[in-house]
């Protein structure tokens, strides 16, 4: 595997640095570690409250009946699909002009994640149209570039992949993919207004009051700061990998400062 220049060498921050230090690698390790347990735990406390709201509390929807509850998770998983992209782009750009090895590292820590709430986007998504369009999948703009951004994630997973031994190669290639991708995310954002299309326009905007009861709108906030916990805590957790895969000798070096007495 490549690996990057001088990295034996490569010199802790200073204690004073504030929080520009956590853009080495070997200070974003530890941090990161402390972070996952309380991300996690958060994750799951969300997730029991969203899903006992949506599922137990909240009333049967008067025109869709019960099926309107895969909501809750559908429309979570499409709004992370979307925001994690856009994280994934911010850290493209920043590794592209900054150089910046650990933007690099979270931009692909963060595309599973992304693969994986964009492929329950449609999973859901299907389960809700079968019964009230009468068809599992119909050729939607939403639906369509929601498919393309799942094509995107799983691009940007083979990119990596294929150029996993040269990971200077694979950074910069994977970065410049996402950036072209990008475009696709107000698309999927705006397609319900720019296309005549089957997909109901957003429930929750911040303009307007939402169109559903408080209670459902309570029950898909949970979800969504359940999926955000989540989705921080698997990428931190793969960052670290990422990190102790890339630069060993950097993770030695400060543990071993911090040893000293």
């Amino acid at each position: 595997m490549h690996k990057h220049p001088a990295l034996d060498s490569y010199p802790s921050a200073a204690p004073g640095a504030g929080w520009l230090r956590y853009a080495s690698p070997a200070a974003f390790y530890p941090l990161a570690g402390r972070m996952i347990p309380w991300l996690a735990l958060a994750a799951g406390l969300f997730a029991a409250a969203g899903l006992y709201v949506g599922l137990a509390v909240a009333p049967t929807d008067s025109q869709q009946g019960e099926v309107y509850r895969i909501l809750f998770i559908h429309v979570g998983a499409a709004w992370m699909s979307m925001f994690l992209y856009l994280v994934m782009a911010l850290y493209a750009a920043l590794g592209l002009i900054f150089n910046t090895r650990l933007s690099f590292m979270m931009m692909r820590a963060l595309a599973p994640t992304g693969a994986l709430f964009t492929f329950l986007t449609l999973w859901t998504g299907a389960l809700w149209g079968k019964p009230t369009w009468g068809a599992w999948w119909v050729w939607d703009a939403r639906l369509t570039s929601e498919l393309i951004l799942l094509f995107l994630y799983l691009g940007f997973l083979a990119l990596q992949a294929a150029a996993d031994d040269d990971t200077q190669r694979a950074d910069r290639g994977g970065a410049i993919l996402v950036l072209a991708g990008v475009i696709n995310v107000p698309i999927i954002y705006f397609s319900v207004r720019w296309w005549s299309t089957l997909h109901q326009g957003a429930s929750i905007n911040l303009t307007t009051a939402p169109s559903m009861a408080r209670i459902m709108v309570a029950a898909m906030l949970l979800m969504v700061a359940a999926f955000w916990c989540y989705s921080a805590a698997a990428a931190l957790a793969r960052v670290r990998g990422i990190i102790a895969e890339r630069e060993p000798a950097a993770l030695r070096a400060g543990r071993a400062q911090r040893e000293t007495p």
